[in-house]
């Protein structure tokens, strides 16, 4: 997975506000990249996953991910936002990076699984939050997720 995530895959300085900008954001960009082909069902299957429950993490990362058959490949997009996002999060905390994962319908129980719980175990490590907090290259950041995920 070295080559994963790639720079053009970061977008920094993003001005959403709150969650429902955000997510829309990242849907547009999914089809804009050619991992999903619908933009309304791929924003859908964000919200749907929300309404489960926040995917607001702690010290300012959210993983918002959307499974559906709209996704035609895995992706991790990644947004830095301009300033703080309001988000439901465990800390109370409002949200500055999203790391999101774009999974295919079929794919929920593998490869769904396999990127959330290695996102979940890099945000737990305080010198890779921040890093990515800190680094202002797509290229850098891309590269650091990567690392994360060989890991």
């Amino acid at each position: 997975m070295s080559d994963f995530v790639q720079a053009s895959h970061v977008f920094l300085n993003n001005p959403a506000k709150n969650v429902e900008e955000a997510l829309e954001f990242l849907s547009a960009q999914a089809v804009k990249l050619g991992i999903a082909d619908d933009e309304k069902a791929a924003l859908d299957a964000f919200k749907a996953r929300e309404a489960e429950g926040t995917t607001g993490m702690m010290e300012g990362f959210a993983i918002p991910h959307a499974k559906a058959d709209a996704v035609k490949k895995a992706a991790v997009l990644v947004v830095k936002f301009a300033g703080d996002v309001e988000w439901e999060s465990m800390d109370n905390k409002p949200i500055k990076v999203a790391i999101a994962l774009c999974v295919p319908g079929g794919e929920a129980g593998t490869t769904h699984l396999k990127l959330l719980s290695k996102v979940a175990v890099m945000l737990m490590d305080e010198t890779f939050r921040k890093d990515v907090l800190a680094a202002d290259d797509p290229a850098a950041i891309a590269e650091r997720i990567n690392d994360g995920l060989d890991a």
